[in-house]
């Protein structure tokens, strides 16, 4: 990991709560739908979710900002390596086109999540976060970046298209019972200098 200076830290286990909303901000409610889906009798989707980013959160993958008050914005990404993932019949359809984007985006860093509450929008931390990213891909020897974007999510779009990224592919969006009006996702890559 590149060395970080505030506002921006590694996020840790405590950071789980405030980790878990900006992850269904980014993902537009569906880590809300699949950690429902995953949920027992009586158990709360959230404490789904919190679990998930406290075990990440504990393998140093997630970068926060924190001004004093804990984690507001967040960027959460992996490298894509040279092999594509293998889609088998019995892969879980709604995530298929995810998938298949993610295999056309081979040896990239990908970013996974990039969140920031609703009041600390507008303040350069998705731009900020976006440049650690790439920091980090560099370090990790990387050339590229990646990432998937609803097609109607014209906010994140107008960001990523600002710090150079360009659509390379879309896939139809599967909703199942998720509801969204998402219609398709768009893969947007990035030349590294």
């Amino acid at each position: 990991m590149i060395a970080l200076t505030p506002p921006f830290r590694l996020a840790m286990a405590a950071d789980a709560a405030p980790l878990a909303d900006l992850v269904n901000f980014a993902g537009e409610g569906l880590p809300l739908y699949l950690w429902t889906g995953m949920a027992t009798d009586g158990q709360d989707p959230w404490d789904i979710g919190r679990a998930r980013q406290a075990a990440k959160a504990r393998e140093g993958q997630i970068v926060v900002a924190d001004f004093g008050q804990g984690a507001v914005a967040s960027l959460t990404g992996y490298v894509i390596g040279a092999e594509p993932t293998e889609i088998t019949d019995d892969f879980p359809s709604l995530l298929r086109p995810l998938q298949e984007l993610e295999n056309q985006a081979l040896n990239s860093w990908y970013v996974n999540v990039l969140a920031s509450y609703p009041d600390c929008r507008g303040q350069g931390l998705g731009s900020r976060l976006l440049d650690l990213a790439e920091d980090i891909a560099r370090a990790e020897g990387l050339q590229r970046m990646s990432v998937i974007v609803a097609s109607d999510n014209t906010g994140a779009r107008r960001l990523y298209e600002r710090k150079g990224y360009a659509e390379r592919a879309t896939a139809p969006c599967v909703k199942e019972a998720w509801d969204t009006s998402t219609e398709f996702w768009v893969l947007l890559i990035k030349a590294l200098n």
